[in-house]
């Protein structure tokens, strides 16, 4: 078997030109695939290309272009980091709080109040394991005080830690399939989704195994430009707060701007004066050259009462 040959940067630039890539400053260019892979930028030409199979871009197609979407990517995707940490937040807190009031501390460790036996055994695992690699000074402290090795080497607790604390370090994965796998008749579920400005539970349980799956994109650094998204929030029935007009086609829902707009319905209940819409109207401000419709933005986007 024969692979293809490891080219030098210069060499790339070639390749590049060679299939009708316009690059008016090679040193421009050469600077930036000296840190950026060829591979990585990959995702930003390739609806520049006439033919995919064979590479060969369209008339004007230009490398400035790429960077300038790569530098636009990078910076949503910090200001969208930071609008999960929000909603994180407002769900453990909303969790914690509900479950706790109706059925103790210790509810988390309750199996018949879950659906999928299963699932709950994974969500236990998983709990432990984050609350035992925890460097937080409060689970540390809690694990000198409560807890010991067995003859297999294993953490036990002597004392099983409330909610409020082994839920703190949670991630929001194991929060959101903990939400979902929650009993549906359960009203601290629909009181956890009304929190967070939903009407229904499956709702919320959508809308944050989209904004998860949106969350482990961000922290690998992963592309959201022109990119399709599996998981998608349900349509909202009845929004108790401003949302989008309308339906959106198959393939708007597909791509970012959906999931964008659930995160921006749920920061403006949980935080009303959050800058989250301001610090992306300010990026798309400053990339004005950028094509939203790639992230799924409809041309009349600005008129729907969650943008205005």
């Amino acid at each position: 078997m024969t692979n293809k040959v490891s080219r030098t940067f210069q060499e790339q630039i070639e390749l590049l030109q060679s299939r009708g890539m316009v690059i008016a400053d090679e040193n421009h260019a050469l600077s930036h695939l000296r840190y950026i892979s060829y591979y990585r930028l990959k995702g930003y030409w390739w609806d520049m290309q006439q033919d995919p199979v064979n590479h060969i871009f369209k008339e004007n197609s230009c490398f400035h272009t790429v960077i300038e979407r790569y530098h636009f990517d990078k910076e949503l995707r910090h200001i969208l980091f930071d609008a999960i940490e929000t909603i994180e937040i407002a769900l453990r807190t909303q969790m914690i709080y509900h479950l706790s009031q109706a059925y103790g501390g210790l509810w988390y460790l309750h199996p018949e109040l879950f659906t999928n036996a299963d699932y709950y055994q994974e969500n236990i695992r998983d709990l432990k394991k984050e609350f035992l690699r925890s460097r937080e000074i409060f689970a540390q402290d809690y694990r000198r005080k409560y807890t010991h090795l067995n003859r297999q080497g294993e953490v036990v607790f002597d004392e099983q830690p409330d909610a409020w604390i082994v839920l703190e370090v949670a991630t929001f994965g194991t929060l959101s399939k903990m939400y979902k796998n929650l009993l549906d008749q359960m009203p601290a579920k629909a009181k956890i989704a009304n929190g967070m400005g939903l009407n229904k539970h499956n709702e919320l349980s959508s809308w944050l195994e989209a904004i998860s799956y949106l969350r482990n994109i961000v922290a690998h650094h992963s592309r959201l430009w022109n990119r399709n998204m599996v998981k998608r929030p349900l349509q909202l029935a009845r929004p108790n707060h401003p949302w989008l007009l309308g339906t959106l086609s198959t393939q708007q829902q597909k791509r970012p701007f959906y999931i964008i707009s659930a995160m921006l319905y749920l920061c403006n209940v949980i935080a009303s004066q959050n800058k989250f819409k301001e610090r992306l109207l300010a990026l798309f401000t400053a990339y004005p050259n950028v094509d939203l419709r790639a992230m799924g933005f409809p041309e009349n986007w600005r008129e729907f009462p969650l943008w205005k």
